[in-house]
């Protein structure tokens, strides 16, 4: 499987920095081999290295493409989790697909940070093949989200005493939002107000899923269910 860096010139591409020295000095790359390059916006190409050092990597291009954004856009308001679950989280979300990623400063959120989750999501889409970067908002607060349902066409919350199965609630829409709550769950008067705010309660299924991993789950369910996959 070839490599994935990402570029701000898909045009004339090359590796430099940070992406030169993971290739030559990390990954051992040497002239000749091949390697994909992405603008993080759908557009790519597959490249042979030409020449390569620790400082920069100059790139002939054989091929290049652009991938359509999938039908249908899943994101997700995620409550953040503590240390190092917050990096497993932004990592999983990544690899299921998810177009936009606003961390959320719930009542019961363990963590307080999410300033690296960018670049969380970058290394992830990098691992995961992804030619879409995920976005990840600034950190949000509970007033501050329910304005965001206003932009999307459904919104699922994830929450264990919902009586409501997933496969129950969800419709092929442009745009879901799923919310995904803290390990000490989302409060009643959260709920509440997301409920008033056209949010539909789902349960995932029996299991009580830790806050990092319902994310993906709900993601793939939601896919599945949509026919993104």
């Amino acid at each position: 499987m070839l490599q994935l860096f990402f570029v701000d010139n898909i045009a004339n591409p090359s590796l430099v920095g940070d992406n030169a020295h993971h290739a030559e000095r990390v990954l051992r790359m040497s002239a000749g081999e091949e390697l994909l390059v992405s603008d993080g916006k759908g557009a790519w190409a597959k490249c042979s290295i030409a020449s390569i050092s620790k400082k920069e990597a100059e790139l002939t291009v054989i091929e290049s493409g652009f991938e359509a954004a999938a039908k249908c856009e899943i994101s997700v308001l995620q409550a953040i989790p503590k240390g190092d679950r917050a990096k497993e989280t932004v990592e999983l979300l990544t690899a299921a697909g998810v177009t936009n990623i606003y961390p959320w400063q719930s009542a019961r959120a363990i963590g307080k940070d999410s300033d690296k989750w960018q670049v969380g999501a970058i290394e992830a889409s990098k691992q995961s093949r992804r030619f879409y970067i995920p976005n990840v908002s600034p950190k949000v607060d509970t007033a501050s989200t329910i304005e965001l349902f206003k932009d999307y066409d459904q919104v699922l919350i994830c929450h264990e005493s919902a009586s409501v199965q997933i496969s129950e609630a969800v419709k092929v829409a442009p745009r879901t939002l799923i919310v995904i709550g803290p390990e000490g769950g989302i409060s009643d008067e959260e709920l509440a107000g997301f409920e008033n705010a056209g949010g539909k309660a789902i349960k995932l299924g029996r299991p009580v899923l830790r806050s990092a991993h319902a994310g993906i789950a709900a993601i793939s369910a939601v896919s599945a269910l949509m026919q993104v996959w």
